[in-house]
């Protein structure tokens, strides 16, 4: 009995060891965004492992330690000093947007993969160098949105792809919520997501971004040929430097047309994507739910989305480094993302401008 014991307890021993080792090991560029929040919470469920922190906050440091039990020896004060001692499968980037170039530069050359949170820069011309690096470094550098994990997306995607719907006429997105102070989102984060230099605008870039991804995708990577947007101030006294509520409408070359509404003044928080075709109407209602609208007085049609994709960035991550190939058109692509950039920069300009841009 007690040989049988003590094989049991090896074999989950080593069972742990061989998890372990098949875990992704990263390293982390900031904790300023919130959606560190995410892959701390797949390090507690021992999903990911991270090696390395870079952080200047000294205070924000101690905090998420504290409260994840991280090691000390992980912490550094920054990403070159990091990576001179530990090397990670990738780095992911929970820094101010405008942050994501120096990340780049100095994780390319390293050839070192990197997956930043969206969008992918604040400027078309960091987004393209970022793309001149990941190609010249053979390197992947990706792109996390919160609606590519979900399955209502990936499955109107397939369904479009296959002539579900017909010849796209337009598209329809809208993402938002009631604002980044409203719903509790931490100062730290608040301090640069209300910056026009570190985020490059409000809710323009906040949630735009999602819409021109879509979009994107959608269209198979077309640009579009024309971008049309008005931005607002609905709270100017609590968001005094940034827009808080956005609407660009794009213009494609077969004549359909796309609309994004992206808003931090919303009664509740919101991300749903309407794609409308000769045929049919697709409405993805949120992560889950997929209809199909045939005709005017019929009730839509309920479409499963009970189909294989990856339940989250890490899951993804590991598959792209697996695969060794960088994607080119999917939603965390860089092809995609230097658009989507492309899109949010000529947006604001229209804004500003008051008038519809024509993209060469």
């Amino acid at each position: 009995m007690k040989h049988l014991i003590r094989l049991v307890f090896l074999l989950l021993f080593f069972q742990q060891i061989a998890q372990a080792s098949e875990r992704l090991k990263v390293a982390v560029a900031g904790l300023n965004h919130d959606h560190v929040f995410l892959l701390l919470n797949l390090y507690k469920d021992k999903k990911v492992d991270i090696i390395g922190i870079a952080e200047p906050n000294q205070t924000l440091s101690n905090k998420i330690r504290t409260q994840y039990n991280l090691p000390d020896a992980i912490f550094y004060h920054d990403l070159p000093s990091l990576l001179k001692h530990v090397k990670p499968d990738a780095v992911l980037a929970y820094n101010p947007t405008d942050e994501h170039i120096r990340v780049a530069e100095t994780c390319l050359p390293l050839k070192i993969p990197v997956m930043v949170e969206k969008p992918l820069a604040t400027t078309l011309s960091d987004a393209k160098r970022i793309a001149f690096l990941s190609k010249q470094f053979e390197t992947p550098f990706l792109v996390n949105y919160e609606t590519t994990w979900y399955k209502s997306n990936q499955q109107l995607k397939q369904l479009v792809d296959k002539d579900e719907i017909g010849k796209i006429t337009r598209i329809l997105v809208k993402d938002g919520h009631e604002g980044p102070k409203e719903i509790g989102c931490s100062n730290y984060f608040l301090d640069w997501l209300t910056d026009p230099k570190k985020n490059g605008g409000g809710a323009v870039m906040d949630f735009g971004c999602y819409g021109a991804n879509l979009m994107t995708w959608l269209k198979n990577g077309e640009r579009p040929i024309s971008v049309t947007a008005f931005t607002q101030q609905l709270k100017p006294e609590v968001y005094p430097k940034v827009d808080d509520n956005a609407t660009i409408i794009l213009s494609y070359r077969d004549g359909s047309t796309g609309i994004i509404q992206a808003s931090w003044a919303w009664p509740y928080s919101v991300k749903d994507l309407q794609v409308f075709g000769t045929k049919a109407q697709l409405y993805a209602k949120n992560d889950k739910e997929l209809l199909k609208y045939k005709q005017q007085n019929d009730p839509p049609t309920h479409v499963s989305t009970a189909i294989p994709y990856f339940e989250n960035h890490i899951a993804y991550l590991e598959q792209v480094l697996k695969d060794a190939m960088a994607p080119e058109n999917d939603l965390g692509s860089i092809n995609n993302n230097v658009t989507v950039v492309e899109i949010l920069e000529v947006a604001k300009r229209s804004a500003k401008e008051g008038k519809s841009i024509i993209l060469k």
